[in-house]
């Protein structure tokens, strides 16, 4: 029997206690009332996320050009409200169960997954930073079992219950720095669910555009198909305003890998940037995407203000 781990009772973790009691209380709530709570969160959390809605704000600007200053104030608005939702529905992910979870989620495209898992060589079911993400991992694998990746959290009890709670849902976790794990799955034919939409600095020295903004990318989406054969299926999560999912499934990507790395990578962001303009409002933009250029310097989040 494994050992409790007793340093996570702490009082720097207590605090996170709490959250994660109110997260965990949430669950039996209506689905109206957690996207009323998502907005009151929003408002709650502002005076912690200056630095993130700086950071959101910025990427809008970049993004965005052709919208005034009035509309990126409300898509960013939206976006604070979709981030503050995104708590409430992270909980239902790891703790609602699945009988709860059917009601609230219709699937288009599911016979793409089929298709692709008939070819035998396994599917990387590629995503992006959707404020929906960890739910639409949840409802993906209400109809098929995946594989999901994962990233150690700063947070050692946050990482903990996320930890365990993709584990008991999902058929198996890939750490992210293991890639071995990943292609020995998708060699045995399974689903790895897989967002790789990402700027991990200068570990990488692939450049591609997003939004038309020089973005540090990624090439193992690539990689992996190359080496396990695996088909590349898109699916994007969305949360409508009375709090319904609907999951879009795409048809496997059609002559990818190329060969070229570059141009692999420019694919993949092309058909993100097309799904993120469908609702720009439920994109994670608090992420830094920008930050590494391919100049080896970038201004684009000084805060001159």
């Amino acid at each position: 029997m494994k050992s409790f781990p007793w340093h996570l009772i702490h009082p720097r973790y207590w605090l996170s206690f709490i959250g994660l009691s109110l997260m965990w209380l949430s669950i039996f709530l209506p689905a109206q009332a957690l996207v009323y709570l998502g907005r009151l969160a929003s408002i709650l959390m502002r005076p912690l996320l200056r630095k993130k809605k700086f950071i959101a704000q910025r990427n809008l600007e970049l993004c965005f050009p052709e919208l005034s200053q009035k509309q990126r104030e409300q898509l960013l608005k939206s976006n604070q409200q979709a981030i503050g939702t995104m708590l409430f529905e992270t909980a239902l992910s790891w703790w609602a169960s699945d009988d709860r979870l059917e009601k609230r989620v219709t699937y288009t495209g599911l016979e793409h997954i089929d298709t692709a898992l008939e070819k035998g060589k396994g599917i990387i079911l590629l995503t992006g930073h959707f404020t929906s993400m960890e739910m639409g991992g949840r409802l993906i694998m209400l109809k098929h079992p995946c594989y999901v990746m994962f990233r150690k959290m700063n947070n050692l009890l946050f990482n903990a219950v996320m930890f365990k709670a993709r584990t008991h849902h999902s058929e198996g976790i890939v750490l992210r720095d293991d890639p071995k794990s990943m292609i020995r799955a998708l060699r045995n034919n399974k689903i790895v669910w897989y967002a790789p939409d990402q700027d991990l600095g200068h570990k990488t020295t692939l450049f591609a555009k997003f939004f038309n903004i020089t973005a540090a990318s990624i090439p193992a989406t690539a990689r992996l198909a190359k080496i396990s054969g695996a088909a590349i299926v898109p699916f994007v999560p969305r949360r409508d305003e009375k709090g319904h999912y609907t999951i879009d499934i795409g048809p496997a990507l059609d002559d990818f890998p190329c060969g070229d790395d570059v141009t692999d990578a420019q694919r993949i962001n092309d058909w993100l940037e097309q799904e993120v303009r469908q609702s720009p409002e439920q994109y994670l933009w608090i992420h830094r995407r920008f930050k590494t250029q391919a100049d080896g310097h970038s201004l684009l989040y000084e805060n001159k203000g």
